[in-house]
């Protein structure tokens, strides 16, 4: 917030990064980014001569644009809110938004998966056909002789037509002399394509924070490409409880949530469709999962309904949309499968990430946790599955942490102490410019090690790493003349209660999903930890803040991003989409709010184990 000193002092929020600087008044945005450690490009050097550093203001207010600016922006970009980072002067507190084709270093972003194989059984196939042409003696219309084409083929009894194919079917079978490849989901006709065109399918984890998607042969199962995006609702808010105010008390909010999540998954396909050489037009198929504010947000549903309790969703059975009516750049036939929902906080990446766990097939007492801002748990005992949902907050992705930023170049990603030695590791091995969750993590893991903090989380003032700074403890991990930015990179005690709230509600869903299910902590015999944050935590680390019980180590698997390996098997076989959509009206959903001694037990979760130090 703008402080009373003088000079003046401004917070610079960096979207989708999830930085925050704080900067003196007559300082650009750039030099904002690069005081906290985000590297925007800027070609020129910062004197306007160029549009590397574009960015997009998104509340707040700038200085008025420069010669430079007006000459490069049209009035409508303008207005828009696109400045040049080197030229824009925050006149108040701002939140930015940056353009991926602005930065400089790429973020890590998790599309790995354990990935089971599936037996392809895809909703579509393609068929080869020859169709008669028309003659002066064979008058059919050509939507009727591609019908009996099929019929005569033994391939459909009763075929019908995507009405988006009408307005170019008669092109396409001339163009290809009357031997088109046919792709068919059930008796439809969904892409009329040049013979031997493989039939291309898409699958997309949408979280809150990251987007992955991947690129399918349809016919092999094989994926082709994958790629991955910051998802830029992020600019309005850093959780689904922002995002769904904003879609419910802004002008057109609801519409501007889904066409920035459409044009971000537009550019994934162009990304992906590049490297694997393919056209987006033969994209037939596609299965979009996410939690259900987000499944809400991308189908156009009101969300208003999930922010109060008790939080139902608007529809929970599966949906099949056209994905050219959502704004998809797909074959103009394809359909968006969107898998059903559990509940209000459990969705279909939920759904996905137990079927590619196999959770739901197992005979083995197993828990399945997905962390993110929201963290959703399944517990399955005997075949009985029973889930919840923790608000675990955005802490593991940086944000209200002094420090925090995601997994970027730069981010400190593991620590140790050893003694009067702090070690500590940053991803690309990058001088650090902050911490990100899994650092955090370890970070307060090795402070309790040490005796650096207490159970309840305060510092020991006598030791000898502590530090003070206006009568506030503190823990200096890299000292200023060590950092990328020329500031320390420290913990504070204020950071310590973000990850006590996180922890805290983590393990009060879990103890709760076991009080639930009549079952102990030690009788868990599969422990299953899935997410971009749950891939690159360290298990020991979670154990010893008390966040997980603590079993031992071979119980845990850290799977990745199951929720996208999820959505691949249900792209290529339609058993197990089917599968998933019995499994998820199935599992029994606990809401943890109405719980009764969850304030109990979440109040208990907040405190750390003894140390065995």
């Amino acid at each position: 917030m703008p402080t009373n000193q003088n000079p003046k002092t401004y917070t610079v929020i960096l979207q989708p990064i999830g930085r925050r600087a704080i900067i003196q008044e007559g300082m650009n945005l750039l030099e904002a980014a690069q005081s906290a450690g985000v590297e925007l490009a800027s070609l020129c050097g910062g004197i306007g001569a160029c549009d590397s550093c574009r960015v997009r203001l998104e509340s707040g207010a700038l200085s008025q644009p420069t010669l430079e600016e007006e000459a490069l922006f049209s009035q409508d970009e303008l207005q828009a809110g696109y400045r040049l980072a080197c030229q824009a002067r925050p006149l108040s507190d701002v939140k930015i938004d940056i353009p991926p084709d602005s930065l400089t270093t790429p973020q890590r972003l998790q599309l790995e998966g354990q990935e089971a194989e599936v037996v392809a059984q895809p909703a579509v196939r393609a068929v080869e056909v020859t169709i008669p042409a028309p003659h002066i003696h064979d008058l059919r219309s050509d939507v009727t002789r591609t019908f009996d084409a099929l019929r005569a083929a033994g391939e459909a009894r009763r075929p019908t037509l995507h009405p988006a194919l009408l307005s170019d079917i008669s092109y396409v079978l001339r163009r290809e002399n009357w031997a088109p490849r046919l792709a068919l989901r059930g008796e439809e006709i969904v892409a009329v394509l040049p013979a031997g065109t493989p039939l291309l399918g898409l699958a997309v984890d949408m979280g809150t924070t990251k987007l992955a998607g991947y690129l399918v042969d349809l016919a092999s199962g094989r994926t082709l490409s994958k790629a991955g995006a910051m998802n830029p609702q992020i600019a309005f808010g850093e959780d689904v409880i922002s995002r769904i105010s904003y879609a419910e008390n802004k002008e057109n909010g609801r519409r501007v949530l889904q066409e920035r999540m459409v044009q971000a998954l537009n550019d994934l396909i162009e990304t992906m469709c590049a490297e694997a050489g393919a056209a987006h037009w033969q994209i037939v198929d596609a299965v979009i999962v996410g939690n259900t504010a987000m499944h809400h947000l991308f189908a156009g549903l009101p969300v208003a309904q999930l922010g109060a309790a008790p939080y139902v969703p608007a529809v929970s059975d599966p949906l099949e949309l056209w994905a050219t009516s959502l704004g998809l750049k797909t074959a103009p036939g394809a359909y968006v499968h969107l898998p059903a929902n559990i509940a209000g906080y459990v969705g279909a990446d939920h759904v996905a990430m137990l079927l590619a766990t196999g959770i739901p097939e197992t005979q083995r007492t197993a828990l399945a946790v997905d962390i993110g801002t929201n963290t959703e748990i399944t517990l399955t005992v005997g075949g009985r599955m029973v889930a919840c949902s923790c608000a675990s907050g955005p802490a593991f992705e940086g944000a209200h942490i002094r420090d925090g930023m995601r997994a970027a170049p730069g981010a400190i990603e593991r620590v140790q102490i050893a003694g009067s030695q702090v070690r500590t590791q940053t991803i690309g091995e990058q001088p650090a410019v902050g911490i990100c969750g899994s650092g955090i993590l370890d970070a307060v893991a090795e402070m309790l090690h040490a005796g650096i903090i207490d159970r309840r989380g305060a510092f020991s003032k006598e030791h000898a790493l502590v530090s003070q700074e206006n009568g506030r403890s503190q823990l200096v991990l890299v000292p200023a003349e060590h950092s990328g930015h020329g500031r320390d990179v420290l913990i504070t005690r204020n950071d310590i209660n973000e990850i006590q709230l996180a922890k805290g509600a983590i393990r009060a869903g879990i103890d709760i999903l076991l009080q639930v299910s009549g079952i102990s902590a030690e009788e868990i015999q599969d422990f299953i930890v899935a997410g971009a944050f749950g891939t690159y935590i360290s298990i020991e680390s979670a154990v010893q803040v008390g966040m997980f019980p603590g079993l031992p180590r071979q119980r845990f698997q850290q799977v990745g991003n199951a929720a996208g390996a999820g959505a691949r098997e249900m792209l290529v076989s339609l058993p197990r989409r089917q599968f998933a959509q019995n499994f998820a009206r199935q599992v029994e959903y606990v809401e943890l709010s109405a719980y009764p001694g969850f304030i109990n037990k979440f109040s208990n979760a907040l405190f750390f184990p003894e140390s065995e130090s």
